[in-house]
Parts: structure tokens; C-alpha cells; sequence
């Protein structure tokens, strides 16, 4: 068997419409695993896994809209998908919100607590809702898309920054109280990736000349080139890897 094969794994991914999170439900699809697609339009999510079903046939995806702030909309997510699938193996928390780019001093009380129930709490409530079976089976995989902003520095998405950090300390505290189980709870800190979330990064020409100079690779990353990661961590060739944070920039020293 190969240590990528996901035949018969059931994976739910959260912001899987565009980006990150669409590119890795596409791979987690090729190498065999069941997928559910949500974010916050039914009819977004529906054309994504309409795409999947017509490349890997038909049941393949299902599609479930779910706002990461109602907890109540995250349980449906979860419900559908066992009531689809069975059970649920890999869960990948993708989906984030920032809705405040400038220093920190110009940030609002609401956009602060946003971006920390969105990017943190959410994530919180979707591993307790799928942890439990995992546990019980001995089995399963959880994925955090993090961010290299929760490792440097940055006067510009410092909010957003300090949740991605506490997603890696979560995924870290989580390994302890879940490797007895045998669930495995890992990280991903993409750097500058080339998604519509990303894009007042990336449209600012002359900063993006600025760091692709300093980045081995010269250039930014394509969703796909994360997409690799998350198919990794679900997979058996992972099976010895927990608490820890893959860090995707391009080769740029932290």
C-alpha cells in the first residue's frame, strides 16, 4: 500500500471553495479519500464538488455551507458528513478570516475578537466535535493551516499573526492529549501564497519584489504547492509526526 493512499478516509475540509483549501480537497480526493466541502455559500461549495464528483465519480464529495463563527452551523457540517460517509478520519481547518489590514493600534475591539474566534475558537469547536470518534477508533488526522505570519513579525496583519501563532500552540497541546489515541494533530505555516485571502499581499508589486529577492525560490507559492502538505499529514507517511509545524516559503530562512 502506499504511504499516500487515503482509499476509504473520510476528510472534511472548512474554506475548501478557493485557494488552500480547494487545491488540498482536490488531493485529498487523488489519492482516494472521501471529501467534504464547505464554506460559506451553499452555492460555492456546490460547484466545487460538483467538479470533484465528475473527475473522481460521483459520490466522491458532498457539499455542506458552514459559517466558522455558528458553532451550531459547524456541527451540521459535522452530522452531514457522518450521515454521508460514516465517520470522519482527517479534518482540515482551513478556513480564516482578516478583515484588518494596518498596525496593530488601528485595529477595532470587533475586528480583534473576529479574527480570534474565527482563526482560534473555530478551530477549537471543530476538533472537539470530530476528536472524540477519532479517539474511540485510534485513528485520525487533524490539520491546521497556520501561517508563517505566526512566526515572524509583521506590522501589517499583526492580528491575524498572533491567531495563526496560538493555532500552532494548539495543534502542540493537542499532540499530548491525543497521542496516546493515536490522533495526530499538525501544523502548516504557508508563506506568501498566491490566493484571493492573500491578495493585498501579492498586489503590492514592489513588496512582492522585495521578498521574492530574498526567497531562494524567487517567487511566491501556488495553493497546490500546500495542497502536497496537507495530503502528507493525512496520509500513513506522516504516521510518526505530531505537534509539529510545516513551515511552505519558498526556502526562507525564519
Amino acid at each position: 500500500m502506499s504511504l499516500f493512499d487515503l482509499t476509504g478516509k473520510v476528510a472534511i475540509i472548512t474554506g475548501s471553495t478557493k485557494g488552500i483549501g480547494k487545491a488540498s480537497a482536490f488531493e485529498l480526493a487523488e489519492h482516494g479519500a472521501k471529501v467534504a466541502i464547505s464554506s460559506r455559500k451553499q452555492d460555492a461549495c456546490d460547484a466545487v464538488a460538483a467538479e470533484i464528483n465528475a473527475k473522481y465519480g460521483e459520490g466522491t464529495a458532498i457539499a455542506v455551507a458552514a459559517n466558522i463563527s455558528d458553532k451550531a452551523g459547524l456541527q451540521h457540517l459535522v452530522d452531514e458528513t457522518r450521515a454521508a460517509f460514516g465517520q470522519v478520519d482527517v479534518l482540515v481547518c482551513n478556513a480564516a478570516s482578516n478583515p484588518y489590514y494596518g498596525p496593530q493600534s488601528g485595529i477595532s475591539d470587533e475586528q480583534f475578537r473576529k479574527i480570534l474566534d474565527n482563526n482560534i475558537v473555530s478551530n477549537h469547536w471543530l476538533i472537539g466535535m470530530v476528536a472524540p470518534e477519532m479517539r474511540e477508533r485510534r485513528s485520525g488526522s487533524i490539520v491546521i493551516i497556520s501561517s508563517i505570519g505566526g512566526i515572524r513579525g509583521t506590522p501589517v496583519i499583526g492580528a491575524y499573526a498572533i491567531s495563526k501563532a496560538a493555532d500552532m500552540q494548539l495543534a502542540r497541546n493537542l499532540a499530548h492529549e491525543f497521542g496516546a489515541d493515536n490522533v495526530r494533530v499538525n501544523c502548516i505555516a504557508p508563506g506568501l501564497i498566491k490566493t484571493d485571502f492573500a491578495r493585498a499581499l501579492w498586489e503590492d508589486e514592489a513588496a512582492t519584489a522585495r521578498r521574492n529577492a530574498v526567497t531562494p525560490l524567487r517567487r511566491i507559492g501556488e495553493p497546490d504547492e500546500i495542497a502536497g502538505a496537507v495530503v502528507f499529514l493525512a496520509a500513513p507517511a506522516s504516521a510518526f509526526m505530531t505537534g509539529q509545524t510545516i513551515v511552505i516559503d519558498g526556502g526562507v530562512t525564519i
